[in-house]
């Protein structure tokens, strides 16, 4: 048995427990989560019945007592994956734009999840189950660079990192318009009151995130830019590009999709999701304490936009990567 201890924040307060309890450990869905408070698992300083709809105050002290690793309920899938980094802690790979990374309805099979039991052999159990230990998300639509853990000492130090920001992420993405260099976007995120697929910066209940602009290339039209990150909303670049009239190339959901395109910029119309690609991942390693740092390269469906937009002379000029500031929030 292994228990996690959490203590509520203010920028939590009036959010449900089970949204809590999924936002704070991303590896669990929030059915799990559910099962879990159903089964007298989950403790709240405030209420002795516990339910799936108790409320969160600031200070709130949450307790969630999670069983041994049984055989997970996914099934291994040999589905192509390229695995950046594996050791007996924990595995970086290189999500492929398309790729969900936990199963649930409507994608039961086909995931990150399936791809990593059939070629990860010695998971320890997280949450409960012999998996892999989901620590941080990507968007089906989004490629790029993930860290899974494999035990629950792992899960728990990375997840630690995400929290308090010591994790750098960085993104290319191609943005409508004019972005300019060093733009910094500092906008709560929450559910659409609208649209509940949607996220957005105009949400009752939000949370609080920043968004750097950290390089940018005018491409006449839109701009190609590494962005960087220290919090993690759900859909946050697209949410914070798409807010101050920028979305990106590509994003359907969140404006990014033109019916008329420049002849200039017909490039784009190849895209066949959002233009966003988790370029690089830095960490510390949670037993080595060594910092340790991935990138992955952009895949061949962006790289073909790009190089139609930015003369051949000067495309390895245009990735050339320079040193990303730390953010001071």
């Amino acid at each position: 048995m292994n228990r996690l201890e959490f203590t509520a924040e203010s920028e939590h307060v009036g959010e449900r427990l089970d949204r809590y309890l999924t936002a704070q450990v991303p590896d669990f869905s929030r059915s799990q989560i559910q099962r879990l408070i159903e089964d007298g698992r989950v403790s709240h300083s405030r209420y002795k019945k516990v339910k799936p709809n108790s409320d969160i105050r600031e200070g709130d002290m949450i307790g969630v007592e999670v069983p041994d690793a049984e055989p997970s309920s996914a099934l291994p899938e040999d589905l192509p994956l390229e695995i950046l980094f594996n050791d007996a802690d924990l595995v970086v790979v290189n999500k492929p734009a398309g790729m969900v990374v936990h199963p649930a309805a409507g994608n039961p099979t086909g995931t990150l999840v399936n791809a990593l039991l059939h070629h990860i052999k010695d998971l320890s159990g997280i949450g409960g189950e012999v998996r892999p230990g989901i620590v941080h998300r990507l968007d089906k639509g989004t490629s790029g660079v993930m860290v899974i853990a494999k035990n629950d000492d792992t899960h728990k130090e990375l997840a630690r990192q995400f929290h308090d920001r010591e994790v750098e992420k960085e993104y290319v993405a191609l943005a409508w318009g004019l972005v300019q260099q060093r733009k910094r976007i500092n906008a709560a995120i929450g559910r659409d009151p609208k649209n509940r697929v949607k996220m957005s910066t105009r949400a009752g209940r939000a949370r609080h995130a920043v968004t750097r602009v950290t390089w940018s290339r005018d491409l006449k039209g839109v701009t190609l830019l590494r962005v960087a990150i220290a919090t993690g909303r759900t859909h946050q670049i697209r949410v914070h590009l798409s807010a101050i009239g920028h979305p990106i190339v590509g994003d359907a959901l969140y404006g990014g999709v033109h019916r008329r395109v420049p002849h200039p910029l017909r490039a784009v119309t190849k895209l066949t999701r959002p233009f966003l690609h988790a370029e690089r991942l830095a960490f510390t390693h949670p037993r080595t304490l060594e910092r340790m740092e991935f990138t992955a390269p952009l895949p061949e469906d962006l790289e073909v936009v790009v190089a139609e937009l930015v003369p051949p002379d000067q495309f390895d000029k245009v990735f050339a990567r320079g040193k990303v500031e730390p953010d001071d929030d």
